[in-house]
Parts: C-alpha cells; sequence; structure tokens
C-alpha cells in the first residue's frame, strides 16, 4: 500500500477543528500525520492540492445501491463508481433490496460484492421486520454479526404498533439503533405530493404533514417506554422539527437526517409535472424547506444524506402519479452541501465566506456519529478516506455526466459549484479527475 503526502491542500476536518492550509500524510491505509512530516517518511506519491479543499471522505446515510434484485435500475459497480466519483467513502444502504436483507447470508454477500470492488465502504441496514412486513422481527443478533449497523423498515410502515414496541424492546436490549422514516401507516397513503393548494390544483393525491408527525408522537412515546435508540430518517415538515426539538431537549436518544434536495427544493418545483421532482417524503412548502435550513443550523437536524434512488427511464418517464419515485444523489451530495452553505453564508454577516467546516461536518463526522461507524475524520490513526475538491469549480448536472445508472434528479440543467478532484478509499486512490 502506498505511502501518500498530499500538499499544499486547505484542510478542513470538523472532528478536529482543524480549517487551514496543512499537508497530509497516509501510510498503511491510515492517517500517518497532519502538518509536519513523519521522521522517515518516504512518499510514494505526491498530490498537489494547491487551491482544493481536503476533507474527510463523505458519510451518506442514505443509498440504494439496488442489488440485489434490481439490477436493471443500477449495479454496484455503477452506484460504487458514482460514490467515489462524488466523494462519499462510506455509504450507509437501506434493507429495501429484493429480495429484502432480512438473512445473513444476503448481507453478506452485498458485504463480499462491495469489498471485492475495493471502492466506497458499504454499511447495510438490516431489515426491522421479516420482508419488511412488519409483522415478525427479524434476527437481528445474527444480521449484526453479518455486517448490519442497524435496523430499518425503509419505506414501508409499520401497521402493528405492538411489533414497533417488541422491536424497540429488542433493540434496547442489545444496543442496536432503529433507523425509522416517520409516516403514518394509513394517513397519506398512497399519496404523492405535498398536501396543500399545489397539490389540490394538479389534481394530485396528498401526504398531509400529519402523516409524519401522527407517526412521531407514535416513536416518542415508545422511546419514553423502551428507552431505544432511534434515528429518524428524511424529516420532511416544520412540525416535525418542532417535535424533534422537545424530543432532544427532553433527553430522548434521537437523531435525524434530511435529503440534501429537500434544503433546496419544495413543491412549486413540481412544475408541470415534473416526475423527476416525484420524491418520498414529497417537497413541502417552503415555510418547510426554511425550517429544514434552519434545523440544519441549530443541530436539530444531525447529518445531510443524498437519498440516493436511482430509477430506470421505465419506471420515471411516466405520468407524475404513475412515476417511481426517487432521485440519484450521490454525486450532488456535495454540491447540494456547499450551495446551502453558499446560502447560509449570503444572509450572514460573514464576509461572505462559507461556513465550509459547519457544512461539512453534516455529511462527515455528524453522519458517521449517527451510524456509529469510525469515518468522517482525518485523526491520525483513522482510516485514510479522503477527498480533494474545488469547492469553486462549476459544473452542469446532465445525465451524460453522470456515472450513476440512475440519471434522474430535478436539478437537471442547474449549474452547481463543486467538484471532487480525487477520492482515496482506506489509502488507495479510488477516483481521480
Amino acid at each position: 500500500m502506498k505511502n501518500i503526502h498530499i500538499k499544499n491542500g486547505h484542510l478542513i476536518d470538523p472532528a478536529n477543528g482543524i480549517d487551514g492550509i496543512n499537508d497530509l500524510y497516509l501510510a498503511d491505509g491510515k492517517v500517518l500525520a497532519v502538518g509536519a512530516a513523519p521522521a522517515g517518511f518516504t512518499a510514494d506519491q505526491t498530490i498537489d492540492a494547491t487551491g482544493l479543499i481536503v476533507s474527510p471522505g463523505f458519510v451518506d446515510l442514505s443509498a440504494r445501491l439496488r442489488e440485489p434484485g434490481f439490477e436493471y435500475k443500477a449495479t454496484l459497480e455503477s452506484e460504487m463508481q458514482a460514490a467515489v466519483q462524488g466523494g462519499v467513502t462510506s455509504l450507509v444502504c437501506p434493507p429495501d433490496t429484493d429480495p429484502v436483507l432480512d438473512e445473513p447470508g444476503l448481507v453478506e454477500m452485498l458485504k463480499h460484492r462491495a469489498h471485492k470492488l475495493n471502492q466506497a465502504h458499504v454499511h447495510p441496514l438490516g431489515a426491522l421486520t421479516m420482508g419488511l412486513k412488519g409483522e415478525q422481527l427479524t434476527e437481528m443478533a445474527e444480521l449484526t454479526e453479518s455486517g448490519c449497523i442497524g435496523f430499518a423498515q425503509a419505506e414501508e410502515a409499520i401497521k402493528d404498533t405492538n411489533v414497533l414496541l417488541r422491536a424497540m424492546q429488542y433493540a434496547k436490549t442489545f444496543g442496536y439503533t432503529v433507523w425509522l422514516r416517520p409516516q403514518d401507516a394509513h394517513i397519506g397513503r398512497g399519496g404523492v405530493a405535498a398536501s396543500g393548494p399545489l397539490a389540490s390544483r394538479l389534481g394530485l393525491s396528498g401526504v398531509p404533514v400529519m402523516s409524519e408527525t401522527i407517526a412521531l408522537h407514535t416513536i416518542f412515546e415508545l422511546m419514553r417506554a423502551t428507552g431505544a435508540r432511534v434515528h429518524l430518517c428524511r424529516i420532511s415538515a416544520a412540525a416535525s422539527l418542532d417535535l424533534i426539538r422537545k424530543a432532544k431537549a427532553e433527553g430522548l436518544p434521537v437523531t435525524c437526517d434530511v435529503g440534501a434536495h429537500h434544503i433546496h427544493l419544495t413543491d412549486a418545483d413540481i412544475g408541470f409535472f415534473d416526475s423527476n421532482a416525484r420524491v418520498t417524503p414529497p417537497f413541502r412548502s417552503q415555510r418547510d424547506r426554511d425550517a429544514i435550513r434552519h434545523g440544519l443550523l441549530d443541530g436539530t437536524i444531525d447529518a445531510l444524506c443524498s437519498d440516493h434512488t436511482p430509477v430506470d427511464d421505465d419506471e420515471k418517464l411516466l405520468p407524475f402519479g404513475e412515476a417511481s419515485p426517487g432521485a440519484t444523489g450521490l454525486e450532488l451530495l456535495l454540491s447540494l452541501t456547499l450551495k446551502w452553505a453558499d446560502d447560509y453564508a449570503a444572509t450572514q454577516d460573514t464576509g461572505k465566506q462559507r461556513p465550509l467546516s459547519r457544512a461539512l461536518a453534516r455529511i462527515t463526522s455528524e453522519a458517521a456519529r449517527v451510524a456509529g461507524i469510525d469515518a468522517g475524520t482525518l485523526s491520525v490513526g483513522a482510516v485514510a478516506d479522503v477527498v480533494l475538491f474545488d469547492a469553486g469549480a462549476h459544473w452542469t448536472v446532465e445525465a451524460s455526466a453522470l456515472a450513476s445508472q440512475g440519471k434522474h434528479t430535478p436539478f437537471l440543467g442547474y449549474n452547481l459549484a463543486g467538484q471532487v478532484q480525487t477520492t482515496i478509499v482506506a489509502g488507495h486512490v479510488a477516483y481521480q479527475r
């Protein structure tokens, strides 16, 4: 394994409060030193990072790789390439594959396939219930041994609250984290857009905010009863954030994330039934979008994720209500995070400088903390997952520019800042522009 010297870069490591010009030294797949060269260090490869940001590799809390079962939408090869092209070195994948990740053998196969590709680190979530049917609990201990970092229902709500109660009791006993997207099993079922005037005018079935808040009330009551640790996935509404803020103040062991596209877009971006804007949860009002942005600032929202969900043309190029929800996001995570940082800086008296460290924390150290994995930092001895990017380089989001097999995103045609130049995974160069 090569000794790598990254020189003259602007090193930003939120976990250690580093934000300035520093050299970085990597050896044996680990971070060897920051700043001065260690005694006797000889570089096999030197990378000049002049004008670039050097940061920990990004940690994505929700990226569907579509294997096993949905290879016609994407393959492990295409999505892992998209990950390293986007600077994502660790990703968490939901269990809604086909078959569902409810058996240890399936998890081991996925981990083995990903490891052979020698690109990003893959951290699967196991299914909370068999087949995600919300009836019978999975063998969580066995799934953990096979490599699962937590347990989720993906987009399938549990109808029987007793089942969720038992799952949380079990998870608390063994110290597992339950990952839930708060949604009522009945209210808003089958909806395709956020309930409100716009959905009504377009004649689209709605998903009201209370679908999310009712589920949150239930989850928090069960947390009080069990003490289980819960991560809430892809929050979409202002009212939800108010509840989460109170739950955190109460001391409940809860964290939450939001999809990167939700910090920029609203239901108005559906336009004239643009199926690229069909996502789950749906884009909501400007008030909700602004509350999400504020929640990132005040720490109510712990992390940003790409919510990467590649969808093929046959399922996306349909009328809005019939199109499959989802958007590609791995290669947009950096740019959308920087755009949020830019928008924030423009409203503050900061000399219009990006609060880069604060923004990057949401996709590095904070995301790793939520997932409970050793990643997102350039501490000496840490795994050498590093990304070098040009924060000022602009690129146009076009299907041809995306490595992902999923070419659909509501940001097609946008001109965004932030371009990854080099991605290093466990000390080897996995991508170089």
